[in-house]
């Protein structure tokens, strides 16, 4: 009998070996088991201990702790980055970033490796300003960029025209990965032109860099240009993978493009990728939308995998078709032996019917999704819609305010629309962490309610806080300031508005607060600087130039918004009327009344037959007020027959000599 093999000696290296076959395969515990027996037998740490037990998919927060004080004792922070970089991205990852910046600390030699580590950890928790502060230091401290340097930070950065010009300062722009990853910050900005012109300087491309600029362009204004990518991409000989494949399915579905989604299903079945649950994801919502839900239902079916998501594709897409309700897609699921998960529910809550909502309420608690964010934010949405707010209030109201943020966000929006102020306040004063939506939702409450000193005092506390403002707040913030006339707290809002990029709603708040506080030069002035105007924005300074006196100009304007192309509403031509009864311009405002319905295809309501009566009784034109009275294809108001007697009493004229 041959006799037993005798066991390898042991060494530093083979327990080595030993923990990282252990860490590798989730056992973090056996792992530290083997680490205790490798300290007892005398052998000391090496580089390549500790790191395999952090990086285990099993490794826990206590499982770093302990293994911190030994690579302190052993001295590994101080000779070797590898120990310590494990560590610092462990924390990272968890968000500890205490602990990780304290071991970054400690660490005396540190690789490019450990910055990227800390750096992409930052950014993963949107902490934009702390990854952009280490970045900055990573370049200060001489260890040297590299490609993964550059592609950590890019997210963190609003335009990575910065980082770019580094880039080519140092030579790396040749490096796919910082190409490609420019490329993507790019197209995430908006940026797409340059975007493009990028790509085509690129001395190299290859799939990413196809599938950026195809998914930026699916996305833009110009969807029809991913289907060009993705032909110029084949004829250069580049395979699409699964992700060209759904980008320019979203590109056909967004241009409703029948022929060349087909075209494309016919190349996804040619390269055998039909059997993928993504690509088939996206030929559902595409046949769902543009074709008709049979077809895609037809998809869903021939599914191998039988996936949950291809289904809540079809629910998504029903709703632009005329096919089944998303209760009944929901219905087939079951029966096809597939579980709803929580985005099949939110998808289906999106404009149900009453009834409809009723019945998938009644799913989402047999199914124990009652506790989702996202779909008790659905289901309470949904009752809003229908008017029951009752009914989204106690569902509300029952949940777990810590848990549901986003369902509390929508609540206090029911709450507002309510006008239940108070209610909204409370709700979201008791949150522990306010998101940037309660912050505006809680100064939308106080600013409809008349606190305005509170709605100031929140307004401070988000910025202290950090928080992002955003158009919603300026709009609340500029409303208080036109209804209390507060001239100097609108300019410092405009200020802050200034400093970030405000949408047409926000500027026409701004024209209407500068009209109204009677300073009609700043009003022009941030007209002139809009970039988009709309029938609004014409408005409010016809509207304001009539009330500060310049009915002259109100009337010039009126005209140039005609001649801009811009067609005058309802609401437009009350503010050109207003300015005519201000200024007392009978013949030009009777001329516009007269002609609304031949030029605008307006039909003159009360409220401009109230205008104009005005007009014409103020300037003692009571006969003419009298035809237009007698004209009206309606009864008269009561505020008609005052304005109307006040001209009389005013030019002593009785309502006998008026019509007789």
């Amino acid at each position: 009998m041959r006799p037993p093999r005798p066991s390898p000696p042991l060494s530093a290296s083979l327990f080595n070996s030993l923990i990282a076959s252990r860490a590798h395969a989730g056992r973090s515990a056996d792992a530290l088991s083997l680490l205790a027996r490798m300290l007892a037998a005398g052998f000391a740490p090496t580089a390549f201990t500790f790191a395999p037990i952090i990086s285990s998919p099993s490794a826990t927060a206590c499982c770093a702790a302990q293994l911190h004080p030994h690579m302190l004792k052993s001295g590994l922070l101080h000779c070797e980055p590898y120990s310590g970089t494990s560590l610092v991205g462990f924390f990272g990852r968890s968000g500890r970033f205490d602990e990780a910046l304290k071991v970054f600390g400690e660490m005396t030699v540190r690789s490019v490796v450990t910055w990227n580590s800390l750096i992409s950890s930052f950014v993963q928790f949107g902490r934009s300003c702390d990854a952009l502060f280490w970045f900055r230091e990573l370049v200060r401290s001489g260890d040297g960029l590299s490609d993964g340097s550059l592609v950590a930070v890019l997210p963190a950065i609003g335009s990575p025209v910065q980082v770019h010009g580094l880039v080519k300062k140092i030579r790396m722009d040749s490096f796919p990965a910082v190409a490609n990853a420019l490329l993507s910050s790019y197209s995430a900005c908006g940026a797409i032109q340059v975007t493009e012109k990028m790509f085509k300087e690129l001395a190299f491309r290859d799939v990413v860099s196809w599938n950026t600029m195809i998914t930026g362009f699916a996305r833009s204004n110009a969807p029809e240009r991913a289907f060009e990518l993705f032909l110029s991409m084949q004829h250069q000989g580049d395979l699409p993978n699964e992700t060209t494949f759904a980008s320019v399915l979203y590109a056909c579905t967004s241009m409703n493009d029948l022929e060349h989604g087909k075209f494309i299903h016919a190349k996804v079945i040619k390269q055998n990728l039909n059997t993928s649950v993504f690509v088939n994801t996206s030929l559902v919502n595409f046949y769902a939308t543009c074709i008709g839900w049979r077809d895609a239902r037809k998809l869903v079916e021939e599914d191998p995998q039988n996936s949950p998501t291809c289904w809540n594709a079809l629910i998504s897409g029903h709703s632009d078709s005329a096919g089944p309700t998303s209760l009944v897609i929901l219905r087939d699921m079951l029966r096809s032996g597939i579980k709803p998960n929580e985005v099949s529910f939110s998808a289906s809550l999106k404009d149900p019917l009453l009834l409809d909502l009723q019945q998938i309420h009644s799913l989402v608690i047999r199914f124990g999704h009652a506790g989702n964010d996202y779909v008790s934010s659905g289901i309470i949405s949904s009752y809003a819609s229908h008017g029951i707010v009752s009914n989204a209030l106690t569902y509300g109201v029952a949940l777990d305010p810590d848990s549901c943020s986003v369902s509390m966000n929508v609540l206090a929006g029911a709450y507002n629309k309510a006008r239940m102020y108070q209610e909204t306040k409370e709700l979201l004063l008791h949150q522990q962490d306010r998101d940037t939506v309660s912050w505006s939702i809680l100064i939308t409450a106080c600013a409809r309610n008349g606190d305005c000193i509170e709605a100031f005092g929140f307004f401070e506390q988000m910025r202290i806080l950090g928080h992002r403002v955003d158009n919603h707040v300026f709009v609340s913030l500029l409303s208080i300031c036109t209804k209390n006339n507060s001239l100097d707290l609108g300019k410092l809002i405009h200020g802050l508005i200034i400093k970030t990029s405000p949408d047409t709603y926000v500027d026409n708040m701004l024209l209407d607060m500068y009209a109204k506080c009677g300073r009609i030069e700043d009003c022009l002035r941030v007209f002139e600087e809009m970039e988009h105007r709309n029938i609004i924005s014409w408005t409010a300074v016809i509207s304001g130039l009539g009330l500060n006196g310049f009915s002259h100009k109100a009337l010039a304007w009126f005209k140039a918004m005609e001649k801009d192309g811009c067609k005058p509403d309802k609401v437009a031509i009350l503010a050109v009327l207003s300015a005519c009864r201000h200024g007392r311009h009978v013949q030009e405002g009777m001329k516009i009344f007269k002609n609304m319905k031949a030029d605008y295809s307006i039909e003159a309501e009360m409220e401009h037959y109230i205008c104009v009566v005005d007009m014409l009784c103020k300037c003692g034109y009571l006969k003419e007020a009298e035809v237009v009275i007698r004209g009206m294809p309606f009864q008269p108001s009561t505020a008609i027959w005052r304005t109307f007697l006040q001209g009389c009493k005013t030019y002593g004229v009785t309502e006998a000599q008026v019509f007789s």
